[in-house]
């Protein structure tokens, strides 16, 4: 932890800074994974919107 000291004496932390990194662009079959799920949570949500206009 990085610790100073100002002119009163008061001691103020830092938060260590994490390594930084680049993104990398998702593979091929990543993007399909993204895809699988994105039509799963969508066939989720018209599931449920559909079943409370059914109940209505």
């Amino acid at each position: 932890m990085y610790t100073t000291t100002n002119e009163s004496g008061q001691l103020n932390n830092y938060a260590k800074s994490p390594k930084m990194y680049y993104a990398e662009y998702p593979t091929l079959w990543e993007q399909r994974r993204y895809l699988q799920w994105g039509g799963l949570a969508a066939l989720l949500v018209s599931a449920t919107i559909a079943i409370a206009f059914a109940v209505s």
